[in-house]
């Protein structure tokens, strides 16, 4: 671990308006917000004449921020980022010059989704010919326990002068990570059983490994069971609304697509599991996609349950033909038609529609058929509404939503870097809000009838856009793991991450803040015939760790650098997954197992950095793979270092509790009878009594880390005798 860079500059350096107290262990660097040009997903929202390249006066590198404005009329620079959780972070640090005069004053306030919070003035107008360094905790700005922060400002104040001033260097510095992080998780309280639907990829038309060839389609069918998936999803994203499977070409192309249905097929029915099929809405009709269903489960008995009516049709990005493009109410009306055109081929088809959070969301302009939410009487024009009313108006359910979510998006070739490493791995906690968002509209908008509906999603991958460094790097195999993760915890029942083959990109970020060597982006898991991107690994890992049936249990981190997940699988093994999200510093966390009593060996699975710099040196193949070692633990309780940007499974076989001891004490004559029980440490131990040793009733349960436990007895001369045992749960 390495002392946190910020702090230790402000305590060297002279004129730091405040310091935090001495140097403190950190496992992060400082989160930059701008450090020769805006970085971490940060825009310039400023309200202030500003040149954000000057290169004549930096404080390091070589640029720095020169702003100038009337102080009369409060100009600020201002730095926007989408919501963030802002509670790892300490303090905002940065440096200020004042120019050639000086004298200026500056406030700094935070806005999160509550508003903005309380200006800190700078105690002293800034220095003219000279850099000071300024640390502002969080909680002074009101917004430590933030966890929607999006703006920082930096603001002139009317009581101080106009010149010219500079900024450079700014950045949020991170809090300490306790050592150890508590690690609780909880084997005995079940959140729910897991579904083989959340161990899946997209597929895509474009994809060269489907072919009719037996080489090439054994070795797209070796790594998907490599990999432990599941479920597929064709044909591939927003092609969908503009692919016609019968002739395998979009639109009216007169060329074929590399993979048709039927050589997807040929894997498909090879691997087993789900099959998800996105039917052309933007471009197609219902006759095209009940034709579809026809071909494949009439015709060709493939069972093919799963089938969606088009791709993110709420997206000006999607293709629609329709008069009225991207219209929810004109999306439902044809939803109906090809929902009852596909279930008369097959009523055991499962039809989906999409959706998306928030009931303002995507209304694209359209103000008919506006929908009114008859629990708060407010109406709403977004398109998961507005859809969910004409489908209840029509006597037409659906029998899944389906949600697509990607936190980012890269515009092509940005100037600055839109992509944060931390930050992407702290937004994985939507899919709760995004779970319970849906069930609400569901139940809103559609009514009790609604509960049938299932929540599902079928894509995911760390940025939409443009493609750098970070979809190829390790960062985005721990977001892969987290985000399926924290989806086990929710109602959504399936997970298809999107995708298996995507292609080479190299138009996104690779701006130095992210971490990588890899010098393309791709969002595929495989680049060309089987390279493998560390999320493959990733993807082989979550398959040790959970498999349709399982339970999914209550886990807790009591630091967010440090996520823990865990399931009890069918055959009564604990696994349990920690992921060290940060770049730097190891991380030591304590275990705690409750209700699970482990054995001694267990086996540990890792995948880290040793292997992402395996592949990097061309290294043979097996230092690029999970690593598995046997630990030995002295009990449910424990303690293990976990390297930086690290996954780490652990698979705990149940131990046999030992059979438990009694012994009767009295340490003072007149004082009370202590009874003390000896077991496993870490085990359960539930106390009995009977006056009849026939009948016994339970009195207490405990587990002492231990396996000692002191109970209290109390004889009176007027009871029956008494008899007390001891049973050892596991």
């Amino acid at each position: 671990m390495r002392i946190c860079e910020g702090f230790l500059r402000v305590a060297l350096r002279a004129g730091a308006t405040a310091v935090l107290g001495p140097a403190i262990l950190c496992a992060q660097a400082p989160l930059a917000i701008y450090t020769d040009r805006l970085v971490n997903g940060f825009e310039d929202w400023s309200w202030i004449d500003r040149d954000l390249f000057q290169t004549s006066m930096v404080a390091s590198g070589s640029a720095a921020i020169r702003a100038s404005g009337n102080a009369n009329q409060w100009p600020g620079l201002s730095f926007r980022h989408a919501p963030f959780d802002a509670r790892p972070w300490q303090a905002l640090v940065f440096e200020a010059h004042g120019g050639t005069t000086g004298g200026q004053r500056l406030q700094v306030t935070l806005q999160d989704a509550d508003g903005t919070g309380p200006a800190y003035v700078l105690p002293t107008p800034l220095p003219a010919g000279q850099w000071r360094t300024y640390v502002i905790p969080l909680d002074v700005l009101g917004k430590a326990a933030s966890t929607t922060l999006e703006r920082i400002n930096l603001q002139l104040r009317a009581d101080g002068s106009s010149g010219a001033f500079y900024v450079d260097e700014v950045r949020l510095v991170p809090r300490a990570v306790p050592s150890p992080v508590a690690l609780t998780v909880h084997a005995d309280r079940i959140l729910r059983t897991a579904d083989t639907r959340w161990f899946g990829i997209n597929t895509a038309i474009w994809d060269n490994y489907f072919a009719d060839n037996s080489t090439e389609r054994a070795r797209t069918l070796g790594l998907l069971r490599e990999m432990g998936v599941t479920t597929l999803r064709f044909p591939g994203g927003s092609l969908s609304d503009q692919y016609h499977w019968a002739s395998n070409r979009s639109l009216t192309n007169t060329w074929q697509w590399n993979t048709s249905f039927a050589e997807f097929m040929s894997v498909a029915t090879n691997l087993g599991g789900e099959i998800f099929i996105t039917v052309n809405y933007g471009s197609g009709t219902p006759e095209e996609a009940a034709a579809w269903v026809h071909h494949a489960n009439v015709v060709n008995g493939y069972g093919i349950r799963y089938w969606e009516i088009g791709n993110e049709c709420y997206g000006p990005w999607e293709y629609d033909t329709n008069a009225r493009p991207h219209d929810a109410y004109t999306y439902a009306v044809r939803a109906a038609e090809y929902i009852r055109q596909m279930k008369a081929v097959d009523p055991t088809v499962r039809v989906g529609v999409v959706a998306v959070p928030g009931e303002d969301s995507y209304d694209n302009g359209y103000r008919d058929h506006p929908a009114v939410n008859p629990r708060t009487g407010e109406t709403h024009y977004g398109w998961t509404p507005r859809m969910l009313v004409a489908l209840r108006q029509l006597g037409v359910r659906p029998d899944f939503l389906v949600h697509h979510h990607y936190p980012q998006w890269t515009p092509e070739q940005p100037v600055h870097s839109p992509v944060s490493d931390p930050l992407a791995l702290f937004s994985t906690e939507n899919w709760a809000r995004d779970a319970a968002n849906l069930r609400q509209q569901i139940l809103d908008y559609f009514g009790p009838e609604g509960e049938a509906i299932e929540l599902v999603v079928t894509e995911n991958n760390i940025d939409a856009g443009a493609q750098g460094r970070q979809s190829t790097s390790l960062v985005n195999a721990l977001y892969y793991a987290d985000s399926l993760g924290q989806l086990m915890r929710t109602e959504f029942n399936a997970f298809v991450w999107w995708d298996l083959r995507n292609g080479t990109d190299r138009s996104g970020s690779f701006d130095p803040t992210l971490y990588g060597w890899r010098d393309y982006g791709d969002l595929g898991v495989i680049n060309g015939p089987d390279t493998r991107h560390p999320v493959f690994y990733a993807f082989k890992l979550m398959s040790h760790f959970a498999r349709a049936g399982d339970a999914i249990v209550e886990t807790a981190s009591a630091n967010p650098w440090l996520a823990v997940h865990a399931a009890r699988r069918t055959d009564g093994t604990l696994t349990v997954l920690v992921l060290n999200k940060a770049t730097q510093g190891t991380l030591t966390g304590q275990l705690d197992l409750r209700g699970f009593l482990p054995q001694p060996a267990v086996t540990v699975r890792f995948y880290g950095i040793p292997q992402d710099e395996a592949a990097r040196t061309n290294a043979p193949s097996a230092a690029q793979d999970l690593q598995e070692d046997t630990l030995e633990i002295p009990g449910p309780v424990f303690t293990h270092a976990f390297p930086p940007l690290s996954l780490t499974l652990f698979s705990f076989a149940p131990a046999e509790p030992a059979a438990p001891r009694l012994r009767l004490h009295r340490f003072e004559s007149a004082g009370p009878w202590q009874l003390e029980i000896t077991g496993t440490p870490g085990g359960a131990l539930v106390l009995e009594a009977s006056s009849d040793l026939a009948s016994w009733s339970a009195l207490a349960t405990n587990r002492p880390a231990d396996g000692r436990w002191m109970v209290e007895i109390t004889p009176q001369p007027d009871q029956p005798a008494r008899y007390w045992r001891a049973l050892a749960r596991p």
